[in-house]
């Protein structure tokens, strides 16, 4: 992995993750935990309202973990309706160390890469949560909002829901504290994600 990202990773498995969002990864931690032991594929779809910020945050994130720790989980994002993916997020994601390389004007197509190897990149843009790109018909629908959440009473192929809702940094755009809230929120994304590999990976001794 790059340099500066395994040095936000550092900072990442420094954070402490308090026991009542503890009780609420464990919901995913014994999802993974479940699909490992019947040897059945994971796939995760993060879902936000515009798959603009949290999804892809956390879809990166979980994605890189997956990796750090050797698991095989297949991450995904989407919406219920279609944006951009924001490009004060984008740059949060830069700052964490990631690569990133755009191609397009409207709802550009943003290539997130953890290492050199271009074979791990990620290819990023708002989309709907059925999106072909997201290539799974049977996953489980991680609800990164409360928006989504409520909007969406039921997702087609997810036989599973899981909610870890995140609040939306969207609401300090245009502030002096915008940088700062959304590296906030990546961070506590990651950590929390990060934390549930982790689990996952310590179990199986991966």
């Amino acid at each position: 992995m790059f340099l500066n990202l395994r040095k936000s990773i550092k900072k990442i498995l420094q954070q402490n993750i308090l026991d009542e969002r503890k009780d609420i990864l464990h919901v995913l931690v014994d999802y993974i935990d479940e699909k490992y032991s019947k040897g059945q594929r994971v796939s995760l779809n993060f879902i936000c309202t515009h798959n603009s910020r949290r999804s892809q945050f956390a879809q990166i994130w979980a994605h890189t973990a997956a990796a750090y720790y050797n698991l095989k989980v297949s991450c995904y994002s989407g919406g219920i309706e279609v944006t951009a993916f924001d490009q004060r997020a984008v740059a949060s994601i830069i700052r964490s160390g990631f690569k990133v390389h755009k191609e397009g004007d409207y709802n550009p197509i943003h290539y997130i890469s953890y290492e050199k190897d271009v074979k791990s990149r990620l290819k990023c843009f708002s989309k709907l949560y059925a999106d072909p790109v997201n290539k799974s018909d049977s996953f489980a629908a991680i609800m990164t909002c409360s928006s989504a959440d409520r909007k969406c009473p039921l997702i087609k192929g997810a036989p599973r829901r899981i909610s870890i809702q995140y609040e939306d940094p969207k609401v300090f755009d245009g502030t002096p504290d915008e940088m700062n809230k959304y590296d906030e929120r990546s961070l506590q994304i990651a950590s929390e994600l990060f934390y549930v590999f982790r689990k996952v990976n310590t179990k199986y001794r991966f």
